[in-house]
């Protein structure tokens, strides 16, 4: 019975501290602390992302529903061409190891496989639609976040928070809601020829998104976003070339060309130039699971721009679904992610930005000249201080000079 009641006493003290953390970290909790000014960065730029893949989206809706146009592999091939035109052409330009027949000779067959898992999964999430409805396309595609985040832990050694799985649920829920919106609205649209095999489409293209996100977020952070962008331009073009030659060469000799057509093929290829051209940069500060989060957006900045374009139908659901996917990639971004500092600190390349090597040894040589002159300059004025305080404490003082000095000789040898 006293046994009994001292383990009741003493689960009472753990369940009142743990109370008591909780208050205290609610009074220490400061706003800005968590909104600060790289949240606002990151969601404004993650935002003006969305907007972008809103603008492809719109485009090709015009091309396909007002001109009958369906070649995603050219649409793909002008994107991977404008990147190749800048980014491979600036690799051209450099010297030394940034180089890219340097970069080529080292690693060519990992882009050459990041280009192919890249152009396949842009071609098979616009092939799914032949086979399912938006709505599988939409709930489907969200795949891509949990097999990222399981990539990121797997790859990046990234460790998530409990924060960071709630958020995670907290825009899936908003992505629902935006799914239920488009069913009462009658926005069900697409093919069911083949549900099973467009699904199926779908969770591929969403796995491909992820390995390719991650791919992308360790090159930028660990080498440059021009080696990536530029690697992807080249094998990207070659392949997607070959791809569109195989399989549209029929329906890109049907186009019936005219200025507004032409329009449309630019706007897209100009809002996938700037996605692919930017999203290094968000990534840089963020991960490529917080980008993706922001992403979800993107869906329902198309289906604002359809009600005014091609009169859709208005749900308040729609701003229910913003508000509460904004919710969530802003508790994702408020709290930071950790990794394995054993693991990251020996994966990452001594690279800088531009691609130049940072040498270790040299920095090291500038650190122990930057202890030796410290050294140095106290002892002087520890020595001015002994000469100040008299000749007897001044020849004491040198002794004990000559003794820190040899010490200080025998412990370097």
């Amino acid at each position: 019975m006293a046994a009994k009641q001292a383990e009741d006493a003493t689960n009472d003290v753990s369940y009142e501290k743990q109370d008591g953390g909780l208050m205290l970290r609610i009074r220490k909790f400061k706003p800005k602390d968590v909104f600060t000014w790289q949240l606002a960065k990151t969601l404004s730029m993650g935002q003006g992302l969305a907007g972008l893949i809103c603008g492809t989206a719109v485009s090709s809706q015009y091309l396909a529903t007002h001109f009958h146009v369906n070649t995603p592999m050219l649409q793909s091939v002008l994107n991977y061409g404008l990147l190749f035109a800048t980014y491979t052409t600036m690799l051209l330009c450099r010297t030394g190891d940034g180089n890219i027949l340097q970069i080529l000779k080292s690693r060519w067959w990992k882009y050459l496989l990041l280009g192919l898992v890249d152009v396949e999964a842009n071609y098979t999430v616009v092939k799914a639609y032949q086979y399912t409805t938006l709505t599988s396309v939409q709930l489907l595609d969200c795949f891509v976040i949990p097999v990222l985040m399981i990539l990121s832990c797997w790859v990046l050694k990234m460790r998530y928070r409990p924060v960071h799985y709630a958020s995670v649920c907290a825009c899936l829920l908003g992505v629902g809601a935006m799914v239920g919106a488009d069913l009462l609205a009658g926005r069900d649209q697409g093919s069911t020829s083949n549900i099973l095999l467009g699904d199926g489409l779908v969770l591929l293209s969403a796995a491909l998104y992820a390995v390719s996100n991650i791919c992308q977020e360790y090159t930028v952070k660990n080498r440059s976003r021009v080696e990536f962008l530029g690697m992807v331009g080249l094998f990207g073009t070659i392949i997607s070339t070959i791809q569109m030659v195989i399989l549209e060469r029929q329906e890109v000799a049907t186009i019936q060309w005219s200025w507004q057509v032409g329009l449309l093929f630019s706007a897209y290829a100009l809002c996938m130039y700037c996605l692919y051209s930017f999203m290094p940069i968000v990534m840089r500060l963020s991960s490529a699971t917080s980008v993706n989060l922001s992403l979800l957006t993107a869906d329902l900045f198309s289906l604002f721009c359809g009600i005014f374009l091609f009169k859709y139908n208005f749900s308040g659901l729609y701003l229910v679904s913003l508000v509460v996917i904004l919710i969530g990639f802003i508790t994702f971004n408020a709290v930071p992610t950790t990794t394995d500092s054993t693991d990251s600190s020996s994966s990452s390349s001594p690279i800088c930005e531009e691609g130049f090597y940072v040498n270790p040894a040299a920095n090291q040589n500038d650190i122990t000249k930057q202890e030796v002159a410290v050294r140095i300059s106290t002892e002087e004025e520890e020595e001015e201080e002994r000469r100040a305080s008299g000749p007897s404490q001044f020849l004491r003082g040198g002794r004990d000079d000559e003794d820190v000095v040899a010490v200080g000789h025998s412990t370097k040898m």
